[in-house]
């Protein structure tokens, strides 16, 4: 059943008790990047193989993931070609109080380094199980990136 999480600001990426962070570098641009991430929400099912439907909404996306996972977002921040954030605001996922991600895009050679943060808190059970999904999370991230760049013919 979805429930409504707590409407957290940008902050909490830094002080959120569980913090996912990951970090990968692809050969296409940060605007390139930054497009892909924030301009082109439907496209998200093309590279992102966790998600199985992306749209946007008024203010935000609406996402679904394989599996069944749904969010309704609120996005946050949206600084070309740097910064882009979006707060979970309603999920089905058990225990969630608060979910915040933030992509930050920085040059890094020729290409764009990508630095991904999920901000997240809920549940004993919840924060536990974010913790020990870290290694996941991280494949699942850099196979995406991985596919992102190829899309964009990095």
């Amino acid at each position: 059943m979805a429930h409504r999480l707590r409407p957290m600001e940008i902050d909490f990426v830094e002080t959120a008790p569980v913090r996912l962070v990951f970090t990968r570098d692809i050969a296409a641009a940060p605007e390139a990047v930054f497009h892909a991430l924030a301009e082109d929400v439907p496209g998200w099912p093309e590279w992102f193989s966790a998600v199985s439907s992306a749209r946007p909404t008024e203010g935000g996306r609406e996402v679904r993931l394989r599996g069944g996972t749904r969010f309704q977002e609120s996005v946050l921040v949206a600084k070309a070609p740097e910064v882009y954030a979006y707060r979970v605001d309603v999920t089905n996922t058990p225990g969630a109080r608060a979910w915040i991600e933030e992509w930050r895009l920085t040059p890094a050679d020729t290409g764009t380094r990508i630095r991904m943060a999920f901000a997240l808190d809920g549940t004993a059970a919840f924060r536990l199980v974010c913790r020990l999904a870290r290694p996941g999370v991280g494949t699942a991230f850099r196979n995406a990136v991985t596919a992102l760049d190829r899309r964009l013919g990095g």
